[in-house]
């Protein structure tokens, strides 16, 4: 399994970044936030997961902190996604908390799958079975579920028509007693996902790394990997 990695935003503006040394004189970044994060880059994912560090919004919260991910196999990216945490420590209306999850994961489907017209209910509960599957609190979700067709035409006719499917949602974790979201949790969840959108099975249920198994049935392999 691949530890996490990622990055805090170093930009001037926003007080996103922070120093080694937990409660220093000038260290602005909250506490709950530090080991939200630290969390986060210290959890244990599937083989097939590539984390990459991203830089972060900067105006949706006072701290934030973004990677993105993709499943892998060989050259090729079976499903790819975005993660960003959101943290205000005074709260936010919206949220119903002080922290807050946002993603953005997409994968291309068959033609003959992405026209069944319950793709979006099911698409959408794939999400919310991850998060439970985990024994993951949450609440406040919202988002939506996107579907769009290519075909082609002239020079590019030889190519297969495709579908991509995108999910765009947002959460509130529950926080514990210390205030700090079990955000490994979340990401782990977030990357059963990924791995359901490319097709991989459900992982080992009881496994030291990742906890049991989703819970859920993945779909089979369908559609041709996108290239890197």
């Amino acid at each position: 399994m691949a530890a996490a990695q990622g990055h805090f935003s170093d930009h001037p503006d926003h007080s996103n970044g922070a120093d080694d040394k937990d409660g220093a004189e000038g260290d602005t970044v909250p506490r709950a936030f530090r080991l939200a994060v630290e969390a986060v880059r210290g959890a244990r994912l599937r083989p097939e997961i590539e984390v990459d560090p991203a830089r972060p919004p900067q105006r949706l919260a006072p701290h934030a902190y973004a990677l993105e991910a993709a499943v892998v196999d060989g050259e090729d990216d079976l499903a790819d996604g975005r993660l960003v945490l959101l943290h205000d420590p005074a709260g936010h209306e919206a949220w119903q908390g002080t922290f807050r999850l946002v993603t953005l994961v997409r994968a291309e489907l068959e033609p003959e799958m992405a026209a069944d017209p319950l793709l979006p209910e099911v698409s959408w509960s794939w999400l919310t079975g991850a998060l439970e599957a985990r024994g993951l609190a949450y609440g406040e979700p919202s988002g939506t579920v996107t579907r769009a067709g290519s075909h082609y035409f002239g020079g590019l006719s030889s190519r297969r028509p495709a579908t991509q499917i995108e999910i765009r949602a947002s959460w509130t974790p529950e926080t514990g007693p210390d205030g700090v979201p079990d955000t490994a949790g979340h990401l782990v969840a977030w990357c059963d996902l990924l791995c359901q959108l490319a097709g991989l099975p459900p992982s080992s249920a009881g496994s030291p790394e990742t906890g049991t198994g989703t819970g859920v049935v993945s779909l089979p392999q369908r559609r041709g990997p996108q290239h890197r």
